[in-house]
């Protein structure tokens, strides 16, 4: 897979782009937990994510925010960091001008970077977001939410307890237009260690199933 350098609004951003064969694959991006915790491009459930995509069909783009790796710029609050996310789908698209579909994955902060990205892109038709941080950031911002899409997140996780990710999901169910399925991995820590194997499964069951939805 190619190591790729794109343009971001703060300097150049690294990233990782797996293309699929066909032209006209549908693509997906996949955003990194909190760097200023050790999150990264490479973070095992965002390389996790990433294949998982790919082997469903996807052409996807994992990427560095700014000052992380070979990133450049400096940690943002967020702010900036949605912006890199912006231009990560932007270099994307631009690679990938007939891909039919566009998703959103992210994991924690990237989940939170990912949904705000959702609210401003209407191209992007699906969204997975893994362990929400529904505890530490404000999601209010999700009114109405444009997509459908999965909320994971694990029985056991004590970053972001699962009676703040349900509250979340419930607010989102009550959305006309849309369909918020949530699932909840027993056992499962916030980084799905034990739990990978299984959340996986869940969001290729899902993803996988969706598309079908959407060809018929």
């Amino acid at each position: 897979m190619p190591e790729v350098i794109f343009p971001g609004p703060d300097g150049r951003l690294e990233g990782r782009y797996h293309p699929q064969k066909h032209k006209d694959a549908p693509i997906a991006i996949i955003l990194h937990p909190h760097p200023l915790y050790g999150g990264t491009m490479n973070n095992k459930v965002v390389y996790n994510l990433h294949y998982a995509f790919h082997r469903i069909g996807f052409t996807c783009l994992r990427f560095n925010f700014r000052g992380v790796g070979r990133s450049q710029g400096e940690y943002d609050q967020g702010i900036g960091e949605l912006s890199d996310a912006a231009s990560a789908l932007d270099y994307l698209q631009t690679l990938n001008p007939n891909a039919k579909h566009c998703w959103v994955a992210g994991f924690s902060f990237g989940a939170w970077i990912g949904m705000q990205l959702l609210m401003r892109r209407p191209e992007i038709a699906g969204f997975v977001s893994v362990a929400p941080p529904s505890n530490q950031y404000d999601f209010s911002f999700l009114a109405p939410c444009p997509s459908s899409g999965l909320i994971v997140s694990g029985s056991a996780d004590r970053v972001v307890p699962v009676a703040d990710v349900t509250s979340l999901a419930d607010k989102l169910k009550q959305q006309k237009g849309i369909t918020i399925t949530q699932a909840t991995i027993e056992g499962a820590t916030h980084f799905f260690d034990p739990g990978m194997d299984e959340m996986i499964s869940l969001v290729d069951d899902y993803v996988r199933r969706r598309l079908t939805e959407t060809t018929r």
